[in-house]
């Protein structure tokens, strides 16, 4: 308990912890990141460019569950469920919905048909729909769709059960899935490949731990020694995928690099539990406050827009398809949060557009 602060009640902070803004911020520019370095992966594996793009790449992994852990700290929170579950499902889905819809159709046919030539086949974007694989990362608004659903029913539980309630809750759910992925491992290693398939109707089950660790963390403060302890524990933990990715061996096999792999959930935990340790001792100023609010609330559009923006370059500029230098590759990623940035914060005025970003 020497690097635990007693928790701060959520009474005694603001409603809105500008660290969860901040959070969010540096997680949609680690997804364009993502999508940006992996377009060099393919090439030079072990020269140092390919080592930046690793580095970047799985580097940013942890971002994609840091997401799950914000929105469990505000969509669990008993306030955003004091009208009931109609309430929240109708504010929550007329937000999620429309974007769910355009976006699908928007990457369906404006970029696999027309900018890429895909031929449009019913059966096939019927089947990739199912899947939640019509388009890179699209896959996330099914995620936060299923979490919608079930958070009336996670809030109403952890009600009156206190922290201890929360913190049981969110560690057998990781527990449980680290188990099942683990054992689809197991039978693959020895011969007997059990997949396990993650569909648009049940993308959200794996991050049911990290949504009620977001709630559960909300208000937990580290005294200095800790959050630095948690800072090195989750360099450490991102470091660990980014050597087997590079090196990969079977006995590292129950730590598999991507967004759900054990590494990707501690690093997740120890960058939220700084962000919430930090904020809880400094206070921006209000224009800065003002700022990173501004682009956290952009932030979803930016994860919307951003792949139109990268695919657009890709098309317009053959360096950028090429995908041979950092430098190239550098600027596309400025060039993407940027662009993707504008347009979000341009469309969050426009009457119409605004519903679908």
């Amino acid at each position: 308990m020497a690097l635990l602060d007693i928790p701060v009640q959520p009474k005694t902070r603001p409603r809105r912890q500008w660290e969860l803004d901040a959070l969010r911020v540096i997680a949609i520019v680690g997804v364009v990141a993502i999508h940006v370095s992996g377009l060099l992966l393919a090439h030079g594996k072990g020269t140092l460019s390919w080592w930046a793009a690793v580095t970047v790449n799985v580097g940013s992994t942890w971002v994609v569950p840091v997401f799950v852990m914000i929105s469990g700290a505000l969509l669990l929170a008993p306030r955003a469920h004091v009208d009931g579950p109609a309430a929240f499902y109708r504010k929550r889905f007329v937000r999620i919905l429309p974007a769910l819809v355009a976006w699908h159709l928007i990457y369906l046919f404006g970029v696999r048909v027309l900018l890429r030539g895909e031929p449009f086949r019913p059966r096939s974007a019927l089947i990739n729909l199912l899947d939640a694989k019509t388009f890179t990362a699209l896959y996330f608004l099914w995620l936060i769709a299923g979490l919608y659903v079930i958070a009336p029913v996670i809030a109403a539980f952890l009600r009156g059960g206190g922290p201890r309630r929360a913190f049981c809750v969110a560690g057998v759910a990781l527990l449980s899935t680290q188990m099942a992925y683990g054992l689809s491992t197991l039978s693959s290693l020895l011969g007997e490949p059990r997949p396990i398939h993650l569909g648009a109707w049940n993308q959200w089950w794996p991050y049911v731990g990290l949504f009620v660790a977001g709630w559960a963390l909300r208000g937990v403060v580290l005294r200095p020694a800790g959050i630095v302890t948690a800072a090195v524990v989750g360099v450490l933990a991102v470091a660990e995928p980014i050597w087997q990715y590079a090196d990969p061996h079977r006995l590292l096999a129950f730590l598999p690099i991507t967004r759900l792999g054990p590494m990707m959930a501690v690093a997740a935990i120890c960058f939220f539990l700084v962000a919430v340790g930090v904020g809880a001792r400094v206070t921006p100023a209000p224009r800065a406050a003002f700022a990173l609010r501004r682009l956290s609330d952009a932030a979803f559009g930016v994860f919307l827009v951003h792949l139109l923006i990268l695919e657009v370059l890709r098309v317009a500029l053959p360096p950028v398809e090429a995908a041979r230098s950092p430098w190239v590759l550098a600027a596309t990623f400025v060039v993407t949060l940027t662009v993707s940035f504008v347009i979000s914060l341009a469309a969050a005025k426009a009457r119409y557009v605004r519903a679908i970003f």
